[in-house]
């Protein structure tokens, strides 16, 4: 796999109320990746950009709502998010204190 590829798969970590919880109890952590990626690609990524260990990667992918603007309708981005589920003793920080 291209390192340059690696770096571009995680587009963003999905911050909630469902992900704080998930990452509380089972520690998995959602991310929000590129609609290309699969498990073995997310999986290096998280490994490679947060130092841990990874047990298993869940992807969903969430296909976008149809909203109109007035007359004419209109239709958001389909996009693909990851569950990734953490070694035990291992955890991400996103708030950057320790």
């Amino acid at each position: 796999m291209n390192q340059e590829r690696i770096m571009k798969i995680l587009i963003a970590p999905i911050v909630s109320e469902k992900s704080t919880r998930l990452a509380d109890e089972n520690r998995q952590f959602a991310f929000k990746v590129m609609v290309d990626a699969s498990k073995p690609e997310v999986r290096k990524a998280v490994e490679l950009m947060f130092d841990v260990k990874v047990d298993g990667v869940q992807i969903a992918n969430v296909r976008g709502k149809v909203k109109r603007f007035g007359q004419s309708i209109g239709k958001r981005a389909d996009w693909k998010k990851a569950y990734v589920t953490l070694a035990e003793g291992h955890d991400i920080n996103f708030m950057g204190a320790e």
